[in-house]
C-alpha cells in the first residue's frame, strides 16, 4: 500500500474540513427554519379561514393564508422551465453537434454573460418591455405571471444550455460511433443515442434551473408579483408568490405573529424546492 505524503494528507484533511463547513452551514440554516417555521405550519396558514375543501375547489378565494402563493410559485415553476427546457436543450445540442469551433466559442461567452447577469437586471428589462408592449402594441398587457415566467426562463436557460452540451461533449467516442456504423444517420444517432446517453446529465441543469426560478424575488417583483391577488386565473393576471410573500413580510411586518408566517412560507418553499429535486433525482435514476 502506498504510503500518503504529506501533501496528500494535508489536502485531504482540507477538503474534508471545507465538506464539513458546508454541511454545516446548511443544517444551519434548515435547522433555524425548522426551529422558528415549524409550529407555524397549520391549516390556517396554508388556508386561513376559508374551508379547505372551498378553497381547493376555488369556490372562494383564501385571504391570509399560503395557497395563492403556493400555487402561483408553482405555476411560475411549470412555466418558467417550460418555456426554458426546449430552448436551452436545442441551443446546448447546436453548441456540441453542429455549431463550429470559431460560432461555439463566441455563443458559450454570450451564454456565459447570460448566467451572471443580476436578477435585477433581468426583471428590470422585463418591466421596461411589459411597458414597451403595453404603450405601443397591446393596451391589456400589464405586468403578470406570463411576463415573470419569460423572464425566470431567460435566467435559467444558460445553466440548462451548458449542462446540455457539456453532457454530450462528455460522451465517449465509442457511443457517438456506435449507431452511425450502423448506419444510422446524424439525426437519428443524435436522437436515439446521443440525447439518451446525456439525459442524467442534462436534468442536472434542469435541476439547477428549478431552483433558480423557484426562489428568485428580483424578477418576480418587478414583473407581476403582488401582495393580494389570489389564485391565478391566466397567465395574463397578477399572481402570489413565496419568496415575494418572504420578502415583504420580513421588510413590514408588524409583530412577531406576521415574522413566524414568513418562517413558514419559507420552510413550505423548502420543502416545494425539495420534493422537486427528489422527483427530478427519481427521473435520473431511473434513466440511469
Amino acid at each position: 500500500m502506498k504510503k500518503k505524503s504529506a501533501g496528500d494528507i494535508l489536502l485531504n484533511t482540507y477538503a474534508w474540513c471545507c465538506v464539513l463547513i458546508l454541511t454545516s452551514a446548511i443544517l444551519t440554516i434548515v435547522g433555524y427554519l425548522v426551529f422558528h417555521g415549524f409550529s407555524t405550519l397549520n391549516q390556517n396558514l396554508i388556508f386561513g379561514d376559508t374551508p379547505v375543501i372551498e378553497a381547493l375547489l376555488l369556490k372562494k378565494q383564501v385571504f391570509g393564508g399560503l395557497l395563492p402563493a403556493i400555487a402561483g410559485t408553482l405555476a411560475l415553476i411549470f412555466l418558467s422551465i417550460t418555456f426554458a427546457l426546449p430552448v436551452g436543450i436545442a441551443a446546448g445540442v447546436f453548441l456540441s453537434e453542429f455549431a463550429l469551433p470559431g460560432t461555439r466559442r463566441i455563443l458559450g461567452l454570450m451564454f456565459d454573460i447570460m448566467a451572471s447577469l443580476p436578477s435585477i437586471v433581468v426583471g428590470l428589462s422585463g418591466f421596461a418591455v411589459t411597458i414597451f408592449l403595453h404603450q405601443h402594441f397591446f393596451k391589456q398587457l400589464y405586468p403578470c405571471l406570463l411576463i415573470s415566467a419569460l423572464c425566470l426562463a431567460f435566467l435559467v436557460v444558460p445553466y440548462i444550455i451548458r449542462s446540455t452540451q457539456i453532457a454530450l461533449e462528455s460522451l465517449p467516442p465509442q457511443v457517438r460511433l456506435t449507431a452511425p456504423g450502423l448506419g444510422a444517420t446524424r439525426a437519428q444517432n443524435l436522437w436515439y443515442v446521443l440525447i439518451p446517453m446525456a439525459a442524467k446529465d442534462i436534468i442536472g441543469g434542469v435541476i439547477l434551473a428549478i431552483g433558480r426560478s423557484a426562489e428568485d424575488t428580483a424578477v418576480i417583483m418587478l414583473t407581476g408579483a403582488v401582495a393580494t391577488a389570489g389564485i391565478p386565473g391566466s397567465i395574463l393576471s397578477g399572481y402570489e408568490a413565496l419568496p415575494f410573500f418572504i420578502y415583504y413580510t420580513a421588510a413590514e411586518y408588524a409583530d412577531a405573529a406576521d415574522l413566524m408566517k414568513g418562517y413558514g412560507a419559507a420552510l413550505i418553499l423548502l420543502c416545494i424546492c425539495g420534493g422537486v429535486y427528489i422527483f427530478a433525482y427519481w427521473i435520473k435514476r431511473k434513466i440511469r
